[in-house]
């Protein structure tokens, strides 16, 4: 009962009182006004759904094409529910899931959307609500269960880990697989933050693969690349680990049920090291969806409890060592988790246009491949504690990315063949190079833009490709006159283009733009049809973040050690130096994840 009813309630009683004068008028006009309990409103309101039952369909469109289900209804209550879609699975399709437990167990679609996954979410109550039309149920007449459940508001634990993308459930799995108990908390409705949006794959050198396929790959080798890449910021203990520790890392996954069994160039790699998955046709697949589904599944294995919807505001510092945190609900509710342990994994703050914009004022405007969720949270509660920061102003932007909605175009494609044209119809650079410098030339061409094109040969073998057309973001040209027609160039222009491609595939050298390894490349755009794709820079990565050491230990501003605090993923900084390599930050979160986990136990072993 709210405030101003009870109110109401106690002026009448007072009325009554004073106009009856006695005890019996009181107890009548107090019976008299007293409210019905929700439960007798909805008994007296409820439609006699017991003689409905059956199965009935429904549809709606959602983020990747039509949601169709199939609900079952036992005497008018929801029993189960069949969904056919094409959400990503890792995002969509786990918000799908989320959402279709909550309607089962509540019987009920009158439910908040899924944060991080609302499109899917509520595309799939609308189709869940025309399949109840379809029954003669109006959503409103189902009888909604109670929430048995419903949510913590303290939880005490060994480590809590404050994120679920890929850094916190691999830190999260290994504590689990080491017998620790361990709490995830997700600000977000689902599994994955920028994890799950990771396309090109996984770097890691001196691999079974890599062996298998005759590359003579090392651990210096990947090190020398990545301080290169980062223009020789990063830090070199750092990036040691991570490159040591790559191909056990690539190894744990196998043993989780989750191999890349493919291998890419992405931009610069002196040999063959992003590791990819493919699927069950051979197709390569984006490596962050499939990781994060695989990981999310081990977790629910493992008994791993993930609180979603929570938003960490706050570590608790107990004599001078992290003790837990506090986060909030979306209604405001708060929740404490008690831990000996905290592994902060928030990811960067990519999605902040006001952060953004605060350390690097010269991307102002630039849109974001980021999902939404990234917004650099820990940077605030991190700094209430003391910790240290490096390498703010040091922010990716992808080249190949698409304007009209942030959608990123995976690097893996050049390095299986795509190529990158101007507005002239030319190559203008070589598409292996770091992706700072490509997006440096893309943003000296006029518009300033270009367009990337594959053909049917590389379509046919990935289905990340077949995605993007689905998806919108490739147009289909038929041959060489409408490629040229869609550039807006002259056909004579793209087909020497082309043919000039082909022969440098071919003979293995650029003597334009000096691009290696064309003879692993598995297409020379030989395969009519085309398809190309306008593209631009957008923001990507945040290279800047919380200072750790090699033990994943969060530092103070004078360098030490904050006791029982970790970081790992893209909430840290010193790693990626100027610039990450495509590829890296996958590397990254895998391997310092379970760093963060191992150097934990140890610390709560003590």
């Amino acid at each position: 009962m709210n405030k101003f009813k009870s109110i109401s309630l106690a002026l009448a009683m007072a009325i009554s009182l004073a106009a009856c004068g006695n005890q019996a008028a009181n107890e009548a006009s107090k019976e008299e006004a007293k409210p019905e309990t929700k439960t007798e409103e909805a008994a007296k309101e409820a439609k006699d759904l017991s003689g409905i039952s059956g199965t009935y369909e429904g549809s709606a469109k959602g983020y990747g094409g039509e949601i169709k289900v199939k609900v079952s209804l036992d005497k008018g209550v929801i029993t189960a529910i069949e969904a056919e879609h094409k959400e990503t699975s890792s995002v969509g399709g786990a918000g799908l899931e989320r959402i279709k437990e909550e309607v089962i167990a509540k019987n009920s679609t009158d439910l908040d959307n899924i944060s991080g996954a609302t499109i899917s979410s509520a595309a799939f109550l609308s189709a869940v609500n025309s399949a109840l039309e379809e029954a003669g149920i109006k959503p409103e007449d189902l009888a909604a269960k109670e929430d048995e459940n419903g949510r913590d508001a303290e939880i005490t634990t060994d480590t809590v880990v404050v994120g679920a993308g890929g850094a916190g459930l691999s830190a999260a799995i290994q504590m689990a697989q080491d017998g620790k108990n361990v709490t995830i908390v997700e600000k977000a409705g689902i599994t994955g933050g920028n994890s799950s949006l990771a396309s090109g794959g996984m770097n890691a050198a001196e691999t079974k693969l890599q062996k298998e396929e005759g590359i003579p790959d090392t651990v210096e080798t990947f090190v020398a690349d990545t301080m290169k890449g980062g223009h020789d910021k990063n830090n070199k203990e750092l990036v040691e680990k991570m490159a040591q520790e790559s191909s056990a890392a690539v190894d744990w996954l196998e043993e989780l049920g989750a191999p890349l069994k493919q291998l890419k160039f992405s931009g610069g790699q002196t040999e063959m090291r992003t590791h990819a998955p493919i699927n069950d046709e051979g197709k390569s697949i984006p490596v962050g969806s499939y990781l994060v589904s695989k990981l999310t599944a081990k977790a629910k294995e493992l008994g791993i409890e993930i609180v979603y919807d929570a938003k960490a505001d706050k570590i608790i510092m107990e004599d001078g060592k992290a003790a837990g945190i506090e986060a909030t609900y979306p209604d405001g509710e708060k929740l404490k988790v008690n831990a000996k342990a905290v592994i902060v994994a928030t990811g960067g703050f990519g999605a902040n246009k006001e952060l953004v914009e605060k350390y690097n004022p010269d991307l102002k405007g630039y849109v974001s491949t980021n999902a939404k969720s990234i917004q650099g949270d820990a940077i605030g509660f991190l700094g209430d504690v003391g910790a240290n920061f490096i390498d703010m102003k040091e922010i990716q932007i992808h080249p190949t990315v698409v304007q009209k909605d942030g959608s990123l175009i995976s690097e893996g494609l050049r390095g299986e063949g795509a190529i990158l044209v101007n507005q002239d119809g030319k190559r203008f650079v070589n598409e292996l190079e770091t992706r700072d410098f490509v997006s440096k030339e893309i943003l000296s061409q006029k518009d300033p833009s270009a367009w990337l094109i594959v053909d049917q040969s590389m379509m046919d073998q990935s289905s990340t490709i077949a995605k993007y057309f689905e998806k919108g973001l490739l147009t289909k040209c038929d041959d060489y006159k409408a490629l040229a027609d869609l550039i807006g160039v002259d056909e004579a222009t793209i087909k020497e283009t082309i043919e000039g491609w082909k022969q440098i595939v071919k003979n293995n050298q650029d003597p334009d733009f000096g691009r290696e390894g064309m003879d692993q490349t598995r297409s020379d755009l030989s395969v009519a049809p085309y398809y190309a794709v306008q593209i631009s820079p957008g923001i990507h990565h945040t290279m800047g973040g919380v200072e750790v050491n090699t033990n994943s230990e969060v530092l103070d501003k004078d360098g030490k050690p904050i006791p029982g605090l970790y970081a790992a993923g893209e909430v840290t900084g010193g790693i990626h130096g100027a610039n990450r390599l495509g590829g890296n930050a996958v590397t990254d979160i895998v391997v310092f994840g379970r760093n963060a986990a191992k150097n934990a136990e140890e610390y709560i072993g003590k």
